[in-house]
């Protein structure tokens, strides 16, 4: 039960690797797919976890991981309550451009059972960029994931001039 770091590890050459983190699995799968199915000119590994801490006994098989993708659905309370839980077992270093949050379940506003000014708080508490998206449908899961690969090629460090924490800056005072 050991704290995520993003340095721990070296990387590796025309690799990443992501972690994604949320309830529902079956979503963070066809995620998944969707990014492995992009086209890239490295290639990634897609880890899926319904919360932190990882277990400790795999530590020494799991690569460097260079992203981490906290997935709330917005119809969930425990779904937000497991990502804040989680966010405990993540060094602070990794919220310098290597974290985002992605909020599922936008499509159904009717049924929201979280206010938006939590997530609007842990955009601010974490210094870390907010995405949207409505995973069930393919068009925006396919979208989503090519800007997913994207953000993970920068906070791989394999586009050159460009930081994860730059990036991130970028896109948060973009949705500001």
């Amino acid at each position: 039960m050991a704290v995520l770091w993003p340095f721990d590890k070296l990387p590796k050459l025309n690799t990443a690797a992501i972690l994604m983190v949320g309830s529902d699995e079956g979503l963070q799968q066809k995620l998944a797919e969707a990014m492995l199915q992009e086209k890239k000119d490295f290639s990634i590994s897609v880890h899926i976890a319904t919360s932190l801490p990882l277990p400790s006994e795999r530590d020494h098989l799991r690569p460097r991981i260079d992203m981490i993708v906290f997935i709330i659905d917005i119809g969930s309370k425990y779904s937000l309550n497991a990502i804040e839980a989680s966010l405990a077992y993540v060094d602070a270093s990794f919220f310098l451009g290597k974290v985002c949050f992605l909020v599922t379940g936008v499509g159904k506003m009717n049924c929201c059972s979280i206010d938006m000014n939590d997530i609007w708080k842990l955009r601010e508490d974490y210094c870390s960029p907010v995405l949207f998206g409505e995973l069930e449908s393919e068009e925006i899961r396919v979208a989503t994931a090519q800007r997913l690969v994207r953000m993970l090629q920068i906070c791989a460090g394999h586009v050159p001039g460009v930081s994860a924490l730059s990036f991130s800056t970028l896109m948060i005072s973009d949705q500001d």
